[in-house]
Formats: C-alpha cells, structure tokens, sequence
C-alpha cells in the first residue's frame, strides 16, 4: 500500500513543476493577437509550441517579447514551430501571431506555451519505511515516464497539424474540381447553343 502512495506523491510533485497552456485560435485577416505567460523567477524553462491547423498558406508570423520590451525570438511565414528557453528575468512574457500579411485568410492556430521549474532541491514526500534509494529511483521513473509522454504527446500534434493541412488541401482541390465542372459544363452548353444559333442563321439567309 505504500508503494502506490509514494507514486501518488512523485506524480503531484512533478505535475507542480508544470504549469501549460494548451488553446486553438482563430485568427482574423489584419489581426494581431497577443497571449501571455508569467515567470515568477528567474531560470524557469518556457516552451512554446504552435502550428497553422488551416487557413491561406498555413503560415503566420510570430514574436516572443520579454518584460523588459526585448524580443526574445521572432519569425515570418512560419507554419509551425517549437522552441524553448531560459527565462533571464522575472516578468509577464508576451506571444504574439500576426495575420497582417493577409487580407481574406483567416488561420487556424494550435499552440502551447508551458512554464517549467525544473529545480528538483525541494524535499520530495515520503512515507514512513521507503528508502531515499527508493525514493530516488521512482522519481527517475516517473520523470521518465513523462519525458516519453512529452515525446508522444508531441508527435500527435504533428500528425494531428498534417492530417488537418491534408484535410484542408483535399477540400480546398475538390472545390477547384467541382468549380471547374461547373465552368466547363456552361462553356459546353454556351457553345452548343452558339453552334445551333450560327446554324439556324445560316440556314434562313438560304431561304432569302
């Protein structure tokens, strides 16, 4: 009964570690639209995921301002992107997506922004009989553990931002196809009846 105990105590200690914001935006054409994360310190890790679900070219630029107005990191016409680092003073992080480059397109954004003390000093819970050997070597279990679910939880992102740019590519053909049968239909038809008009008047300037 213990052993599950201590587990259950590992895993709230390092879900205390991590504070993430997952969210899908929409953003508008000529929008510029800011979210923003607090470090309560210095040193903490910041991660910042995102990527283009849909919309025009699947692309938007992005900027990563810090407390004092520095920009941290910035990019244009990027679909998706990942990236961490260092926290290098204590303040209100901002990241920002512009859609200014667009006129009609709106985008579809997936992104994540997560603050993480990776201090492990701080007194692990314990119960009564379990070993600081025990202890220590669960802990590198469960951090393990959620490295890989990390990794996992990473790749179904990707598969999840391809499936949805395959999606909105098959969607965006098969209108460009139906729009194209239409057209040509009406052509079909518009010169059949032209043919049928120069027939006919050739015919009546006969009779005269």
């Amino acid at each position: 009964m213990r052993l599950p105990l201590t587990l259950l105590s590992l895993l709230g200690y390092i879900c205390s570690l991590v504070s993430a914001t997952a969210l899908t935006y929409k953003l508008q054409p000529n929008e510029k639209a800011c979210f923003f994360s607090y470090a309560d310190q210095k040193g903490l890790k910041l991660a910042f995921y995102f990527a283009v679900q849909s919309g025009g070219s699947f692309d938007v630029d992005y900027s990563v301002v810090g407390p004092s107005e520095k920009v941290i990191m910035e990019g244009s016409k990027e679909r998706q992107g990942d990236f961490v680092f260092t926290a290098k003073e204590q303040g209100e992080y901002r990241f920002c997506f512009n859609n200014e480059m667009s006129t009609f397109a709106e985008k579809m954004v997936d992104f994540e922004i997560a603050v993480e003390n990776e201090s492990r000093d701080a007194q692990l819970p314990s119960k009564q009989g379990t070993s600081p050997e025990q202890t220590s070597a669960l802990e590198e279990s469960i951090l393990k553990v959620s490295r890989d679910l990390s990794t996992i939880n990473r790749n179904q992102k990707y598969f999840r931002t391809r499936e949805n740019r395959n999606m909105s590519t098959v969607k965006s053909t098969e209108n460009r196809i139906f729009n194209f049968s239409v057209a040509e239909s009406a052509l079909m038809v518009s010169m059949a009846g032209l043919q049928v008009f120069i027939v006919r008047f050739f015919f009546q300037g006969a009779r005269k």
